[in-house]
């Protein structure tokens, strides 16, 4: 018992050493090592981190006119944890203009669409400058509460919206991507157009400020008087090739139409005006209704934020004609003087494929082929070319001929500087195997040659294949940036210096198909494009328009189409314009290309012209049956989102209903017709 009794004597000697020892010991090791830690800790709860955004560049169009610009706005953020019993809610909601309810439903609603983690959320954006008048009086008495500063983008000239584009605040997915790691919540990205494809340089670098908080977490003034403090460098500016009065002139003639105007400086590929109809108020994507803005003209039938000039495909009618001229001169199958009869149609292949003109002599040559817009010229020397002697057969020839197309910058993205470019269609030898099971000639395909079929294209590449033209064999890839941040050899720029050579085609037959379309405006079908002292190279277009309605093809109004470079010695300005439902390529497309020429190469629109201008500004052709079409598409994606989510047995149910409504709805329609269009003109 004396021994048990002496040990645990000798225990309570060694604890009573012990304890002292380890709190010492702790007490050096936090002192020596934890140190650091507990002073960043420390600092992070009276140092209040502000990050400052830079004004992103500014940008001008050739004259150095100001495109887009900055105004400073401010947004409101919450911290709903900081947010005391205290705090006064009914006064900041009296500054800011909102009724308390709304406020703590915004809050709500924050919460439930990012989840109680985030501690931060934008409540209200773009605030009025009284209430940020206000706030900045008295932001320090409100915990939990900040302005965040940061640039709204502003449209100057009013114009340009298709392809500059709009800012927003980048998405909760967007951060979540590689690319965007440099990003945080709150941060302003470029959603489309010239904003999101030069980000990088537009953005600039945000800047930090150190700001030190007393025990309340109320602001008391810069941390360290500044010393840590970082600038914001503002975003380089962009100088583009973009003329303002010239883009507000295509914009004008595109209202209340569908289509698009694009002109190109062919010397350097440079856009010089680049518009998509309808036009719309490019300030709508600014200010505090954008998001409701964006909305509406999403579901806006006329769809004015689809960029009908990079991603609508045509059939390119009779404006291709030249192109199908000169591969045809470089294969030597044809010769500037060759020449043929056409009777009104071509028949050559078992069928009848109808042209315009009958009679006699209106294409005895190639310029007169071209100036008449002869349909059976150009498909049977199309043919020439796929059949021709330089071909071990017709699925050669194709192939030969779909390289030239690509060449020519067909069938593919150009490569143009804004995102979303769409490539057209140029069908191959797989095409047609796969359609006629590899029994097939160039009689299924002559009509390609007068730009129908399945030949497509953007406005885009018809404007670049005139360029091409007008420079006699080269273009460079179209874009809009001359330069950034005041350079121009800037080397993200130096893939637009690249001269891009077609096909070695010789200058001899550029010049013939060049006299072809002069002869187009002389003495042709497009006399409407007349500027007096100017020499204007055309060539007029009316695509065929038809939809699958139905499971049935309709076929719609034709488009109107026109291409045109001038002058011809030297040219200055390739156009290219399509305007559809609207006939004809003189009546619509036409006269807007040439005013657009006029305004460029003179600087004015003469007075004898003034008429036309005003015709093309107040002319309405956006058919019903768009409207129409646009219901169609919604119910169709509808339904389809309906049977994806249905169970088998349902849909197989649905099928049957809809077939039996089907079935009802057709006798009903075949009734009504039959007594419309043939009871009331039987003879009694």
């Amino acid at each position: 018992m004396a021994d048990f009794t002496q040990n645990r004597s000798n225990y309570i000697r060694i604890l009573f050493v012990a304890i002292p020892l380890v709190l010492v010991l702790r007490l050096l090791f936090l002192q020596v090592f934890g140190a650091g830690g507990y002073k960043e800790a420390a600092i992070g709860q009276a140092v209040y981190i502000k990050k400052i955004f830079p004004p992103r560049g500014i940008i001008f169009d050739r004259n150095n006119k100001v495109l887009m610009n900055n105004s400073v706005v401010y947004d409101l953020v919450v911290e709903p944890n900081k947010m005391g019993a205290d705090f006064d809610t009914s006064f900041l909601c009296k500054m800011i203009k909102v009724s308390v309810s709304d406020f703590e439903k915004q809050i709500k609603r924050q919460i439930l669409k990012h989840g109680a983690w985030q501690k931060v959320f934008t409540v209200y954006k773009n605030l009025s400058p009284v209430s940020v008048a206000m706030l900045q009086e008295n932001l320090y008495d409100f915990n939990g509460i900040d302005l965040i500063e940061h640039s709204e983008r502003n449209f100057t000239e009013h114009c340009g919206g298709n392809f500059v584009g709009y800012i927003n605040e980048i998405s909760a997915s967007q951060l979540e991507q590689e690319q965007f790691a440099s990003y945080q919540k709150g941060d302003y990205i470029g959603i489309t157009g010239i904003e999101r494809q030069y980000e990088e340089v537009l953005r600039g670098q945000p800047g930090v400020q150190y700001l030190l908080r007393d025990v309340k977490q109320k602001i008391q003034g810069p941390y360290k008087e500044g010393s840590k403090d970082s600038a914001a460098i503002p975003g380089k500016t962009l100088q583009l090739y973009i003329d303002a009065k010239l883009q507000k002139l295509a914009e004008d003639m595109l209202a209340n139409k569908l289509g698009s105007a694009i002109a190109i400086d062919p010397s350097t590929g440079g856009i010089l005006a680049f518009a998509s109809g309808p036009s719309f108020n490019p300030d709508l994507l600014t200010g505090t209704d954008k998001s409701k803005n964006l909305g509406n003209m999403l579901v806006d039938a006329t769809k004015p934020l689809f960029n009908r000039a990079i991603k609508a495909n045509y059939p390119p009618g009779s404006t291709f004609k030249p192109i199908t001229a000169l591969v045809a001169l470089n294969e030597g199958v044809i010769t500037p003087s060759y020449g043929m009869g056409c009777g009104g149609g071509y028949y050559s292949c078992g069928r009848r494929i109808g042209c315009t003109h009958s009679g006699g002599g209106h294409a005895a040559n190639l310029s007169l082929a071209i100036a008449n817009s002869c349909n059976s010229y150009f498909c049977h020397i199309f043919r020439l070319s796929i059949d021709g002697p330089k071909n071990a057969n017709t699925h050669v020839g194709l192939q030969r001929w779909h390289h030239y197309m690509n060449e020519f910058g067909l069938g593919h993205p150009i490569g143009i500087d804004i995102p979303s470019e769409d490539g057209g269609n140029i069908p191959d030898t797989n095409y047609f195997n796969r359609i006629y099971n590899n029994n097939w000639n160039s009689c299924n395909m002559a009509i390609m040659g007068m730009g129908q079929g399945e030949v497509l294209m953007t406005p885009l590449q018809m404007a670049n294949s005139i360029c091409i033209i007008a420079n006699r064999g080269y273009f460079y890839i179209p874009h809009f940036v001359k330069a950034i941040g005041g350079d121009s050899t800037d080397a993200r720029l130096a893939k637009y210096r690249q001269k891009h050579v077609v096909a070695n085609i010789p200058d001899s037959a550029y010049n013939a198909v060049g006299y072809g379309m002069l002869d187009v405006v002389e003495r042709g079908t497009g006399k409407i494009a007349r500027i007096p002292g100017i020499e204007v190279c055309a060539k007029t277009g009316t695509a065929q328009n038809e939809r699958l309605i139905a499971g049935k093809r309709v076929k719609l109004q034709n488009h109107s189409m026109f291409v045109a470079y001038a002058p011809r010695v030297n040219p200055k300005i390739a156009v290219a314009v399509c305007i559809e439902n609207a006939g004809y390529g003189a009546t619509w497309a036409g006269p807007i290309a040439s005013l657009m020429i006029e305004q460029y190469l003179t600087d004015t629109i003469s007075k004898k012209r003034l008429y036309l201008k005003k015709k093309m500004d107040d002319a309405k052709i956006i058919p019903n049956y768009t409207y129409i079409l646009d219901s169609l598409e919604k119910q169709a994606a509808k339904e389809r989102e309906l049977m994806k989510r249905m169970p088998k047995d349902s849909l197989k149910l649905l099928n049957k209903m809809k077939e039996q409504i089907q079935r009802r709805n057709d006798t009903i329609m075949a009734e009504y017709y039959f007594r419309k269009y043939y009871l009331n003109n039987v003879k009694s």
